[in-house]
């Protein structure tokens, strides 16, 4: 009988692709120990925007947060989404911070970090992969799935190759916007299966309702691990429900680890998480419905959900039809690039503004410039000549490895932040997110003088 092992999603992808990881720790630690017990083959609790939201927008610690589900989730591998060179930002870092990211990332609890780079352009991923095979972790190599006129079977099926000999355990299909379909998720798992000989992992969204389908395809040719979220925090721009594929995959005769029970306990636990969401408004009916035309657009959950957001903001979200149909036009312009993070939030950005604006790249992001000029790697396909003129004048495009040009920047941030740095953990947190991260130290310092204060307070009592 084929085993067919889950990972969950509901403490990071569901999350971020439901409510923009607003999920705080306050929120779900009271599941932990349960979730523990579910029979998953791992949690995927970090990485992703979890660790920008935690500083930006709740008020804690990431570092912290990990620690505190480690603890309570002895028994369950702890799973992390990591963007190779970009680690969890949106630019490339150095290696000596991409190494030591990695192995506290580590130390504090991750077990497997899947690594991707949005580009596919592996010499990104290849630092964050050894490091992570030198602290005795498991490396997930990561295929961003795309459809383009420069995407094809073979060409997936070779990086997977490539991946394989640079080590990694497993291979993850990562379909980012949910536009794999049955027979495509079928095709490339039996392409990939005939090339390696590791564990290959499925991750897909129901955006466009293909997402049960295509896991079950998935499965049927011989794909080992599919990624899904509990119900309460399934569908949309998120994952197939865990139940539903745990009934339907055990009905056509796989093997299937979970407790039914517990998968109970955790479904009823989330249900009124996902109503408290719902009513204040952090979780947009929009996001829940199916969208076929993201077949065309292929902008991913996470993204999706924040452009929802960011437009309603502005008191624009009836210019989002007009976004969505100028995203694959941008897409094009820069050589077909996959919709991942940071690519999705590059090119979807660049689409609001050309529509904003009334005019296509009167206002180029800074990032899109960076993009254009090969910082983040090499280019899937060509970008427009006339942007890159436009963008670049006469200056060539970077060809190398960018993280080849950056100088060291551990030891350089530790200095800046001195004494405010409490440990490694919180240098990488300021490296990572800069701001954030000093704003996040500056309510910790006033909390502790308020809880000494009040100690001393009762002291004097």
């Amino acid at each position: 009988m084929q085993q067919v092992n889950f990972t969950e999603t509901v403490l990071r992808d569901a999350n971020q692709s439901l409510i923009a990881t607003r999920l705080p720790l306050t929120d779900f630690e009271g599941i932990l120990k349960t979730l523990d017990q579910a029979g998953y083959y791992s949690l995927e609790c970090w990485g992703g925007a979890t660790f920008d939201s935690c500083l930006r927008y709740l008020g804690e610690d990431p570092w912290a947060r990990l620690r505190q589900i480690r603890k309570a989730c002895p028994n369950t591998k702890l799973q992390m989404l990591l963007r190779g060179q970009n680690l969890l930002g949106y630019k490339h870092y150095p290696d000596d911070v991409v190494r030591m990211f990695v192995k506290k990332s580590i130390e504090n609890g991750i077990d497997i970090i899947r690594i991707f780079d949005a580009l596919n352009d592996l010499r990104n991923i290849e630092v964050a992969i050894d490091e992570t095979l030198k602290n005795k972790a498991h490396a997930s190599g990561t295929l961003c799935f795309t459809t383009s006129p420069i995407h094809s079977l073979e060409s997936f099926a070779k990086l997977a190759k490539q991946l394989e000999g640079m080590g990694v355990q497993s291979v993850c299909i990562k379909d980012m916007a949910g536009i794999m379909g049955p027979t495509e998720a079928f095709d490339l798992v039996s392409a990939i299966k005939a090339s390696v000989k590791i564990p290959v992992v499925v991750h897909t969204h129901c955006t466009t309702g293909l997402g049960f389908m295509t896991l079950l395809k998935a499965v049927e040719a011989g794909a080992d691990v599919i990624d899904t979220a509990i119900a309460a925090f399934s569908g949309g721009t998120s994952q197939p429900a865990t139940e539903t594929m745990a009934y339907t995959l055990r009905q056509a005769g796989y093997g299937v680890a979970l407790d039914d029970g517990i998968l109970k306990q955790v479904n009823d636990f989330f249900k009124p998480l996902l109503q408290k969401f719902l009513a204040d408004g952090t979780l947009n009916p929009t996001v829940m419905t199916t969208a076929p035309d993201a077949l065309i657009y292929q902008i991913p959950g996470g993204m999706l959900s924040n452009l929802v957001a960011q437009l309603t903001a502005q008191n624009k979200l009836e210019l989002l039809d007009q976004v969505l149909q100028e995203t694959p036009r941008v897409r094009a312009d820069l050589g077909y690039p996959p919709l991942v993070t940071p690519m999705s939030q590059m090119v979807g950005a660049q689409a609001a503004s050309n529509v904003l604006a009334g005019e296509r790249y009167k206002n180029v992001s800074k990032e899109v410039r960076s993009y254009v000029r090969g910082e983040y790697g090499q280019a899937p396909g060509a970008v427009d000549p006339a942007l890159q003129a436009k963008i670049l004048g006469d200056e060539k495009p970077v060809t190398v490895r960018f993280a080849d040009l950056l100088e060291p920047g551990f030891a350089k941030a530790k200095a800046e932040l001195g004494a405010r740095a409490e440990s490694d953990e919180d240098v990488l947190s300021y490296i990572a997110f800069p701001q954030q991260a000093e704003t996040y130290f500056e309510q910790r310092d006033a909390k502790k003088k308020r809880t000494f204060a009040y100690t001393l307070e009762k002291v004097g009592d």
